[in-house]
């Protein structure tokens, strides 16, 4: 088959060669559908010939297609032209780290940062169950902006030899190899690979051992004037010590380098999870380091989510910090020590110190199991349950006594308000004392606590209970208090991020940091000056902070993964969460039997459905869409995803023509985007001061809204589109479900407080009507009559979907949905339905890594 530019391969136009090999010609080209450009790699027509290596080619390009991460070259699409598969990736700018090594060893930084992002590239691989088996700096792509991308995801199998095939058949290197064609992929192969046995995730992570090496040594770490002695090496020999040739690397780091290229897959890192998060504490404590002596020269700032605030910041410092409040502070140097504690699968809730500043009790829903609390030791991997089933920690006593969120329905982490009761931290029954309690902690003294309560559509802080010392329409999350026993620390929560605040016991408070966190914990230190809270920085970047009573924050440590604080004791000592998590959507598109993946980066939700079930709307949150996300649509059919803006997208009108979104900055600002052709239309909220959600009607001429004037409760209100002013129709705030209007367009199924069944509200006017036996369900959708609801069994795994008929309560099982593997399960859904019920999509999240680790040294 020949190629030139102007001529097409399928539906691309190609527009110019960019390399060739053994493998094939990689060609750029143009999506004329999309308006993109794209890379096309063009493998030998003897791939055609072969139908067993084709059926595995396509099999492969199909799995390497579902690895949509930020370090991994997305796979777009395959074909077939004249005779030869071709396979379509994204377009990369930058060279191959083979290009970037024939400049000679990198600086212990930039291997660090590279080394990072191959770690989390293979972690998502090896969580989808595939093993790259032919990773080599060829295979790994430095594009222009610093990001790292894997290359050949799924193609490895198909380019190496069968098992126990001849090492002549193996993938050669195109540049730096010694003598012998096979020694470009020799030097990077395992112990195991040498002697034909299989490979496992291990096998890369030696693999990803080697490029390390090679990354700070500058030279191979096996390598030999034969193919044989190169196995030789990689069987029996270890690589010369890297500060021979680089004595600025740091030993911590060699020591990983070592435990990579252990000979015995056991004695290796388990997994690229571990692996990256090792990377993550040195980069956090030697790069970190290194950053602040630089940084001794002048200032740095903390990086708001919006550029606006950080370029206010920087001229506050210019000026002599105007905004003192957003400077930062180097840190002492510090060398953090991190011990891990929690060693299962699942998802852990809340954890404390005990009163002896060792012991740590927490709640956590192991290998899909109840939430339960448990009490641990550091001396050992052990954890000890309570015998307390389906409840939360919420604090433990000076005296020993424990607050615990009682949960009948709890899948992996804290949703909702619950009962607040207590019970003696050795075990025993416990005592309900308060309802609809979303967060707790012991005054100093342990005779009372503060809480934090959501009743009458307003969440408010009460200390002692009863007693309303803040209340805000806004969540109030993760109350702390001051060791002082004077102040309460607590997140309030804005659309576009938290704010962190205190309130001292008259009702004063104090704003520390404005809206824009996105961070999960807080705890006081010991001498009651600062508060540590996690936070998400930018380029997918986590921080730790620390804030004094002034507002002045100061930087404590910079992490790829995230950690949450969840508490520190009288002695410094630091407890957090190691937390990675996954949002994934799997659907049933029209005409097909079987459910498909449709995510799209690391963390997909579901926004809306169309009606024909075949457009699927898609909110991203996480590393790959950027602090404040991003919004696709998607052809269920598994198209490639198209971006339509950045920040979350509210609705899609049912004819799939138009998505509501809001700008990611503002709390109204609502916009109409068109999935095709066309512009964005700007709408406008006359009297409004923010709207919490929107929906379109069924007829697409009107929206209805969650929002709430001036100094006024939010409430339900009707706004024709684009140009009309919103309408109250209820006085008071209701929960809204994705789907939540009948198809007449006349009533509204809403939720009240939480322990009430759903409403039915006329939106003419008129008294709403209850469904009845409806407290544990969450609405999907009305039924083309309106005579009934689908919806799903909250708390339930798999989700149980049921039809209810909304006069009698009556209810007819639909499906189960789940996605295969539960273990670590988070959630489940939105759910989508078409209007026929055949056709649907849903969301479910997954704790991808959930551990606690005690940190001491942290300063």
């Amino acid at each position: 088959m020949t190629l030139a530019a102007g001529s097409r391969l399928g539906p691309y136009e190609i527009v110019a060669p960019i390399g060739a090999g053994g493998m094939g010609e990689v060609w750029r080209a143009r999506d004329p559908r999309l308006g993109r450009e794209v890379a096309i790699k063009v493998l030998p027509a003897s791939f055609s010939a072969d139908a067993d290596r084709l059926r595995r080619f396509e099999q492969e390009a199909r799995a390497a297609g579902i690895l949509n991460h930020p370090n991994i070259t997305a796979v777009l699409d395959i074909g077939e032209h004249e005779g030869a598969p071709y396979v379509v990736q994204e377009l990369l700018e930058g060279e191959t780290l083979r290009q970037t090594l024939a400049g000679g060893k990198l600086s212990a930084r930039r291997a660090i940062d590279y080394a990072i992002q191959i770690a989390h590239g293979l972690a998502a691989a090896h969580e989808k169950g595939i093993v790259h088996r032919d990773l080599k700096p060829e295979n790994l792509f430095a594009t222009k902006d610093g990001r790292v991308k894997i290359l050949d995801f799924g193609l490895a199998r198909m380019t190496q030899a069968e098992e126990g095939g001849q090492a002549t058949n193996l993938p050669t290197a195109t540049a730096g190899t010694e003598p012998g064609v096979v020694l470009g992929t020799l030097g990077y192969m395992s112990p195991e690979q040498v002697r034909g046995k299989t490979a496992d995730a291990r096998s890369d992570i030696f693999s990803f051992g080697a490029i390390l090496y090679e990354m700070l040594a500058g030279q191979r770490a096996f390598k030999g004037d034969s193919a044989a002695d190169t196995m030789s090496a990689i069987l029996r020999e270890d690589p010369p010590d890297i500060s021979v040739t680089n004595q600025s690397v740091p030993p911590g780091l060699e020591r990983i380098v070592r435990h990579c290229l252990e000979k015995n897959p056991e004695q290796r890192f388990h997994s690229a999870h571990d692996l990256a998060f090792d990377l993550e504490s040195l980069s956090g404590t030697s790069v970190t380091n290194a950053r602040a002596g630089a940084a001794a020269t002048g200032p740095s700032v903390v990086r708001l989510s919006r550029l606006r605030l950080a370029s206010l910041a920087a001229a506050a410092i210019a000026a002599g910090a105007l905004f003192g409040h957003l400077l930062w502070r180097p840190a002492k140097p510090s060398n953090p020590t991190y011990r891990r504690l929690t060693f299962r699968r699942g998802n852990i809730g809340t954890a404390r110190f005990a009163p002896d500043g060792a012991s740590v009790v927490y709640g956590a829903a192991w290998e899909g199991q109840p939430i339960e609390i448990y009490t641990t030791r550091p001396e050992g991997p052990e954890s000890t349950p309570t015998g307390m089933k389906n409840a939360d920690l919420r604090s433990v006593s000076s005296t020993g006594e424990l607050a615990v969120s009682l949960r009948e329905r709890f899948l992996g982490g804290p949703a909702g308000v619950g009962t607040l009761a207590t019970m003696p931290i050795g075990g025993g029954a416990p005592r309900s004392i308060a309802e609809f309690i979303e967060a707790a902690d012991w005054t100093p003294d342990g005779k009372q606590m503060a809480v934090a309560r959501f009743l009458q559509g307003r969440s408010r802080i009460e200390l002692p209970l009863g007693t309303v010392v803040y209340a805000s329409e806004r969540r109030l999350r993760h109350l702390r208090i001051s060791p002082r026993g004077d102040r309460i620390a607590f997140f309030e929560s804005a659309s576009h991020g938290n704010s962190l605040r205190t309130v001292d016991l008259s009702g004063k408070t104090a704003v520390l940091v404005p809206d824009g966190l996105h961070g999960q914990g807080l705890a006081w230190t010991p001498s009651g000056n600062e508060i540590w809270f996690d936070d998400r920085g930018e380029r997918g970047q986590f921080v730790l902070n620390a804030v004094d009573l002034s507002g002045r924050i100061r930087n404590l440590s910079r992490l790829p993964v995230g950690l949450l604080v969840q508490d520190i004791s009288r002695e410094g000592r630091v407890l957090v969460e190691r937390y990675g998590s996954q949002g994934g959507i799997l659907g049933l598109a029209p005409g097909e039997v079987r459910e498909r993946s449709l995510s799209w980066f690391d963390r997909s939700t579901p926004g809306a459905l169309s009606d024909d079930g075949r457009t699927l709307l898609i909110n991203e949150t996480g590393e790959a869409a950027g602090r404040g996300g991003a919004h696709y649509v998607r052809g269920t059919d598994g198209a490639a995803a198209v971006k339509l803006g950045e920040g979350g997208a509210l609705d899609l009108s049912l004819d799939a023509k138009w998505v509501l979104a809001r700008h990611p900055d503002s709390e109204k600002n609502l916009t109409l985007q068109p999935t095709g052709t066309g512009t964005a239309v700007s709408i406008d909220e006359p009297g409004l001061e923010r709207v919490k959600h929107a929906t379109f009607f069924p007829d697409g001429k009107k929206l209805l809204l969650v929002a709430a004037e001036r100094g006024k409760k939010p409430r339900l209100y009707v706004q024709d589109v684009p140009t009309g002013a919103p309408r109250p129709i209820t006085e008071k705030e209701y929960g809204l479900a994705e789907r939540p209007i009948s198809p007449d367009g006349a009533w509204i199924a809403a939720y009240g407080e939480w322990s009430e069944n759903m409403f039915l509200l006329p939106v003419g006017g008129g008294q709403p009507r209850t469904v009845p036996d409806s407290k544990d369900l969450d609405l999907i959708r009305w039924t083309p009559d309106g005579k009934a609801l689908f919806a799903v069994v909250t708390g339930t795994i798999p989700a149980r979907v049921v039809r209810v008929d909304i006069a009698t309560g009556r209810r007819e099982p639909w499906k189960e949905l789940a996605p295969p593997e539960l273990s670590g399960l988070i959630e489940i859904g939105p759910v989508f339905l078409t209007p026929d019920g055949k056709s649907y999509v849903y969301g479910y999240g997954r704790s991808a890594t959930s551990d606690l680790y005690l940190v001491e040294n942290l300063r």
